[in-house]
């Protein structure tokens, strides 16, 4: 049998079937972008501590190094390139689906706004795409040089999606609108930032901590707010 299957390269499996998972449920029947957005949160849980849990294995051979970093790009690509997208859809076919927020169906709206909804998530996944390969290329010539993880990344990191989208959701505690195209103008402006030129310090076990946390904190809220029924 071909691949790895030690326990380094758990999470990150977990982490795709994740995303895969998250994509069915959102556009299963009328959309389900509630329950999408658990499928993110979780594989942005997983990605936060799979290359910790990599490293404790000091014997891996470089053939085994090489397909852990291949296959956590391949699944942040889904869980955070596509999954996004995928709720996104299923956002603007049901919205968030809560008694008294009234919602506009996509097929209701103008052509003009149709064309610049799907642009934007053409756009979004494919600057994730982008970050990623850019982001593999620039770590490879910088480990021939140095060792070590690295003490930054260049662009934002596409993983950051696990918080930020759940986010727009949550925000529709203070608000009695739609908050479907917020949804999309955060979409827009986190691709942006995907591909743009700027040092972000990569955060140490405290920062992850800190942003387990506000995730924890989004998927009660997300929770509490739950359409039932």
């Amino acid at each position: 049998m071909i691949g790895f299957y030690d326990y380094t390269v758990w999470l990150t499996y977990i982490s795709l079937i994740s995303g895969v998972a998250g994509i069915l449920i959102s556009l299963y029947g009328t959309g389900h972008p509630f329950l999408g957005m658990y499928c993110l949160m979780l594989s942005g849980l997983c990605d936060a501590f799979d290359g910790r849990v990599a490293r404790t294995k000091k014997d891996r051979t470089e053939a085994q190094c090489k397909f852990g970093i291949q296959i956590d790009s391949l699944s942040d690509l889904v869980a955070f390139g596509i999954l996004p997208v995928c709720i996104g859809i299923s956002m603007i076919i049901s919205g968030p689906g809560l008694k008294g927020v009234p919602h506009i169906p996509f097929i209701k709206l103008h052509i003009v706004t149709e064309i610049i909804i799907i642009l934007i998530m053409l756009f979004y996944a494919l600057t994730a795409m982008i970050r990623l390969a850019y982001f593999n290329v620039v770590e490879e010539e910088r480990q021939k040089t140095e060792s070590g993880s690295r003490k930054t990344y260049i662009g934002l990191p596409v993983t950051s999606a696990a918080l930020i989208f759940p986010f727009i959701l949550v925000i529709q505690y203070i608000t009695p609108a739609d908050v479907t195209p917020l949804y999309f103008v955060f979409m827009l402006l986190t691709a942006i930032l995907f591909v743009t030129k700027f040092n972000i310090r990569k955060p140490g076990l405290k920062g992850i901590l800190i942003m387990v946390g506000i995730g924890l904190v989004e998927a009660i809220l997300i929770a509490l707010r739950y359409p039932r029924g």
